[in-house]
């Protein structure tokens, strides 16, 4: 009976592992990616879920900025990421627009985190004049900019408690939109202080099979 039950235990303790990653890649992403000279990433869209104890101390306005500010955190360490890669020699020969220069392209044709889910990815890669684009959406119960963690550890005593992340990001091409790479991961626990830990946690066995980067 023990052997039984320790076998369901251990079954579903794989299939909840195996259903909290899922990577698409297509097919024909290895031949498309040598056609991109540069790509850029823009802000995720981020649903901070506080306890409604933590939501009492907080306006919608300040939640707001506080979902803002984690969107693009998550792109900057995106940003950074890549240029590690680049920096260590597993990058293809690719450039990764600034976030500074993509935020201000986007400023001037009035898109801006509130509005950018408006466009489709092919719309964003032909403003931006790159290859391809990555776009995203995070969740999360547990603000991890450095910024957001300290004004809501002082608004709502917030220090100490578990990080439960979700990011869902997808790579399109701009030429056709078409969908080259899609993954999402949920990651529960000590996921690290910052966007930078997050991202580097969640790609680093997703790199790869991300047709940008060499095996590391």
């Amino acid at each position: 009976m023990k052997k039984i039950l320790f076998s369901i235990l251990l079954l579903t303790a794989i299939t909840n592992a195996k259903a909290q990653t899922n990577l698409y890649e297509n097919p024909e992403f290895d031949e498309i990616a040598k056609t991109h000279k540069i790509i850029a990433v823009v802000p995720f869209k981020t649903q901070v879920k506080l306890r409604p104890k933590q939501m009492k101390d907080m306006s919608s306005e300040q939640l707001h900025r506080l979902e803002k500010s984690e969107g693009e955190g998550i792109q900057s360490a995106m940003y950074s990421w890549f240029l590690k890669r680049k920096k260590r020699g597993k990058l293809t020969s690719l450039e990764v627009q600034d976030p500074k220069t993509t935020t201000a392209l986007l400023k001037r044709n009035d898109i801006d985190y509130d509005n950018v889910t408006d466009y489709t990815p092919q719309e964003l890669a032909k403003i931006l004049e790159v290859d391809a684009v990555i776009t995203g959406e995070f969740e999360t119960n547990k603000p991890m900019s450095e910024g957001a963690s300290v004004a809501l550890g002082v608004l709502v005593g917030f220090w100490g408690s578990t990080n439960n992340a979700i990011v869902n990001m997808s790579v399109h091409n701009a030429k056709d939109g078409v969908l080259l790479w899609n993954y999402n991961k949920k990651v529960r626990g000590s996921i690290g202080s910052s966007p930078e830990d997050l991202i580097n946690i969640l790609m680093r066995k997703a790199s790869r099979r991300l047709a940008y980067t060499k095996n590391d």
